[in-house]
């Protein structure tokens, strides 16, 4: 049976409407793929207060969390996901990538120029609806 994790995920948008993307390092299961950062929710753990513990731990700032913007479930070759993106914003510091190769600002037009982890597509899909207001 395959394991189950639950993995929150940040959507951090900017002032300038342009959302946060990270690249996955090559060490990292996944490499050179695009997602969301976050990560596993402990157990016990609300999935805000993990979000803003991962947030703080991969990208060295803090963020205010809103509302859970997207939950996907996503079966993959060892194991299956549900992934929860949650919209947040910066409230201190500057994301630095920490574990990804890098972090990069796009507008939500220009999400769907980079391949991104399987599981992290419903979300950036939804987040593209959002211009179009689908």
């Amino acid at each position: 049976m395959k394991k189950a994790v639950k993995v929150v995920a940040a959507v951090i948008e900017n002032e300038q409407n342009e959302i946060l993307c990270a690249l996955r390092s090559p060490s990292m299961t996944m490499p050179n793929m695009w997602e969301f950062p976050g990560g596993k929710v402990e157990k016990d753990e609300d999935i805000f207060s993990a979000l803003r513990r991962e947030i703080d731990e991969e990208l060295g700032c803090k963020v205010i969390t809103n509302e859970l913007f997207n939950e996907h479930i996503h079966e993959y070759e060892t194991f299956i996901i549900t992934l929860l993106a949650i919209k947040c914003k910066i409230a201190d510091g500057t994301p630095a990538a920490r574990e990804h190769s890098t972090l990069i600002w796009l507008q939500r037009e220009n999400l769907n120029s980079l391949k991104w982890a399987p599981a992290d597509i419903p979300a950036v899909e939804k987040l593209m609806d959002e211009i179009t207001g689908t």
